[in-house]
């Protein structure tokens, strides 16, 4: 089993920042990836950012330059800073991690966070 906790959502004003954390524990080997998602109302969930096991990132084009992610392999947690927060970033931000299934097997799964919601007021 492996639980991921996100922490780090809140209310904030247009322009603000967050920081977002996803701490990953449980029975973990070999993660391929972790990033986040994001689930916007009325919308389909997108990918926001991800980074691999070997440091690559890789951003949605609508937070390029506003969103970093960075990770902390010794604690299994990634983190996702916000900057310059839009309205249209309001939603609920998913932590995810894909990994190998179990050390006999190269089947990749992918587990999930519960969510925390960013609500950005404009």
């Amino acid at each position: 089993q492996v639980q991921l906790v996100e922490s780090g959502g809140g209310l904030v004003q247009a322009g603000g920042s967050l920081r977002l954390s996803c701490a990953a524990s449980g029975s973990i080997f070999s993660i391929n990836a972790m990033g986040w998602y994001h689930l916007a109302p009325g919308k389909q969930r997108e990918l926001v950012a991800a980074i691999t096991s070997g440091g690559s990132t890789n951003y949605a084009d609508s937070v390029k330059g506003r969103f970093t992610i960075s990770r902390d392999n010794a604690n299994n947690t990634i983190y996702l800073q916000m900057n310059s927060l839009k309205a249209e970033d309001t939603g609920v931000y998913f932590c995810y991690l894909e990994r190998r299934q179990s050390r006999y097997s190269a089947f990749l799964v992918t587990d999930w966070g519960q969510g925390t919601q960013v609500t950005v007021s404009s």
